[in-house]
Formats: structure tokens, sequence, C-alpha cells
């Protein structure tokens, strides 16, 4: 996830130009804000996960995922502080806490308290549990602990 400049958290992503696939749109969006290598990571068609529709914004959203290596995954956080948006439309990459901690109320829990943009946090917690990284039962608990937390450390 990134910390964009309106400080939400979102996935990089952006408005396809006339002429551009999903994916060379995506591709191109990619470069941009987190400079990635294209060459090496390109998204493709069997990388989508899922896509919704906000009416109000009459915008469609696609999500789309690749697993990588760890390695893989350090040079891309290394890249994004060279990419041309750096800075300005991205102010950096944030690593999501895939743990719960201090009586299930910190880690994933709080971090779902943040503002995202659009429908990220949805798309994140759709992904989690698609790609087998957490099951239901604790994406459930995590969403649960993150509606209580204040009402918890208010005591």
């Amino acid at each position: 996830m990134q910390m964009r400049f309106d400080g939400c958290f979102g996935f990089p992503g952006g408005l396809v130009d006339a002429g551009e696939s999903l994916e060379e749109g995506l591709n191109r969006e990619l470069h941009e804000e987190i400079g990635l290598d294209v060459d090496k990571f390109k998204l493709m068609k069997k990388d989508h996960l899922i896509s919704s529709h906000m009416a109000k914004k009459k915008l469609y959203l696609h999500f789309y995922t690749k697993e990588i290596t760890m390695p893989e995954f350090r040079t891309l956080e290394r890249n994004v502080q060279s990419a041309a948006e750096y800075g300005t439309e991205v102010l950096g990459s944030v690593r999501v806490p895939l743990y719960t901690m201090d009586k299930n109320q910190r880690g994933l829990p709080l971090f779902l308290r943040n503002k995202f943009a659009g429908n990220a946090r949805q798309q994140l917690l759709y992904g989690l549990e698609k790609l087998g990284i957490l099951s239901e039962e604790e994406i459930t608990k995590a969403v649960e602990n993150s509606d209580v937390y204040d009402t918890v450390n208010q005591k």
C-alpha cells in the first residue's frame, strides 16, 4: 500500500488513457507512482483479482495482485523513492501489519482505523483472504477489533 498525497492509504493506480488497455494503463501508472520495472513485473490479465463500480464517481476500480519474492519486494520498496510521482502523488510505501497484538487491538486492527482511498480497505481485506494470506476468521476478528479500539482504550 502507499500513503497518498491526500493523506489516505491506497493502492497505486489511476485513470486509463485513451487507446490503452486496462493493463497498459495500470503498468504505466505503476511505473509513474512506484517506479515499477514493467519489463520484470508487468501485470497482466491473469493478475486481475476483482473489479467494482463506484456509481457516484462514475468509476470502475480494478484490483490486481502479483506474487513476488521478499527480495523483489524490498527492491520495489526502494524504487518508490525514485519514482516520477514520489513526493507529489505518492508519499511512500507502507507495509500492512498482518498480525494482531495487545489484546487483539493493535497491528492490523489499528491499521484498519486509518483513512483509505475509495474502496482500498475492502480491496486489501478481500485480497488478503483470497490469496490465503489471512483466513476469513482472522480478517473478521481484525475488523471487529478495529471497530472497538477507541472504546477499549478510553477506559
